[in-house]
């Protein structure tokens, strides 16, 4: 199969980072298209003789995991991951994300949170000078009252749209709702924004990964790579 240059350089990324999961490890399991290319090699390396467990943050994963053969491991049963590979939508200088456009965030937070060493694939088109700049911010927010916490939004300033498909609103894995807020200059103060939205009721998480990434993988059509890690 003749995959599209953005594909090949997802592909080089995702089989990249995966050299940095280790015999006998729990490795968190990221949702999206870079990521599916990282859970199909790990898979491949399973066959091989590679002992993991993984984690999945989406069902959609866990069944691609399942299909490919990677053993699995309930979240409620492990203290900590040691390793993640997951995608992101947008990455700024400093490795912080915007993640969530697969509608995954909330999965994908918790697990980030207890993991010691994330690894984000992407290809060029992910890094951005600012976040905010590329994509949407993915909130995501209980149906009992998502127009009150649009309106609220709406009210600060922000601009939220409610994700639908094909005319009818988008559930997330947790039976959520996914509101997608743009920012036209970017976002300014991330830190703070992540906090201001968290304190919103109704708000269940946002896609803001502030703080949570060890090295970044960057894909190149061409198959080389490039590392970034945060200093």
């Amino acid at each position: 199969m003749t995959l599209s240059p953005q594909d090949a350089a997802k592909k080089a990324a995702a089989e990249a980072a995966c050299k940095h999961v280790r015999d006998g490890t729990i490795v968190g399991l990221g949702t999206g298209s870079t990521a599916d290319f990282a859970v199909r090699h790990l898979g491949e390396r399973v066959k091989e003789g590679l002992r993991i467990r993984g984690v999945p943050t989406s069902l959609k994963t866990e069944r691609l995991a399942r299909e490919v053969g990677i053993p699995l491991v309930d979240l409620n049963e492990v203290e900590a991951i040691d390793v993640t590979i997951d995608g992101a939508d947008e990455v700024d200088p400093k490795l912080d994300l915007i993640k969530g456009l697969g509608g995954a965030l909330l999965r994908e937070k918790i697990v980030a949170s207890l993991t010691a060493r994330q690894v984000i694939v992407v290809d060029p088109s992910k890094i951005v000078p600012k976040l905010g700049t590329r994509s949407p911010l993915p909130v995501e927010v209980l149906p009992f009252g998502w127009a009150v916490v649009e309106r609220r939004l709406r009210k600060e300033g922000h601009h939220p749209t409610l994700r639908q498909k094909e005319g009818k609103p988008v559930l997330t894995d947790n039976g959520n709702l996914v509101l997608d807020v743009r920012f036209p200059e970017g976002i300014a103060d991330a830190a703070r924004l992540e906090r201001d939205l968290n304190n919103v009721p109704g708000v269940v998480e946002n896609g803001l990964f502030l703080g949570m990434t060890w090295r970044v993988v960057v894909g190149e059509a061409d198959g080389r790579v490039r590392e970034i890690v945060r200093g």
